[in-house]
């Protein structure tokens, strides 16, 4: 069987911290590809300041780009409206039965799986991955695997409040991201 790890979020924008997180569960867990996967509106986030979904898809798509082992997954995107991670599963599962699918999260999510949609039938069949992060309570009275991996105090909401200003990104997101913000003048 194949064995893929889903990375979901809003990537708004996407910038180094998840390409560490990702590449460090690559690595630990030996999977056969990490899938990026933008959410359409996530059910726990307000949609203020968010690129529109094509525009997050694209900066997923050349963030990921010099890894042979990210891919991008589109499936929320196409499908809009709320996100709810029990659906894009069963629906990647029915894709693909023949894979089988973790599902990453960071640190900050942990605390919150009590409070996703259907929690319960979604740890029957994918394993959650979490990346541990400094003042973060990562105990959940779900199955969560936690990894360690290099830190980073970096936030999209950090990023685009930088770039809203003005100020620098460099070494913050990838460089193909952070031209295609200009190009299409996000966060301004």
């Amino acid at each position: 069987m194949k064995e893929v790890c889903i990375f979901g979020g809003t990537f708004n924008p996407p910038h180094i911290g998840h390409l560490i997180m990702a590449n460090e569960v690559y690595h630990a867990f030996h999977f056969d590809e990490i899938r990026f996967m933008p959410n359409a509106k996530p059910p726990h986030k307000e949609a203020t300041q968010l690129a529109t979904g094509e525009q997050r898809l694209r900066m997923i798509e050349l963030a990921v780009e010099p890894f042979s082992y990210f891919t991008v997954e589109a499936l929320e995107i196409n499908r809009g409206g709320v996100s709810y991670t029990i659906d894009t599963m069963k629906e990647l599962q029915t894709r693909e039965p023949l894979t089988k699918f973790s599902f990453l999260i960071g640190a900050d999510m942990i605390a919150y799986l009590d409070k996703w949609f259907e929690i319960d039938e979604l740890v029957k069949d994918v394993r959650l991955i979490g990346v541990r992060r400094p003042g973060y309570d990562e105990k959940s009275k779900y199955p969560v695997t936690l990894i360690d991996a290099p830190l980073i105090d970096l936030s999209s909401t950090m990023l685009r409040n930088r770039l809203k200003e003005g100020k620098d990104v460099s070494l913050l997101i990838p460089e193909s991201v952070k031209t295609y913000i200009r190009q299409e003048k996000l966060y301004e």
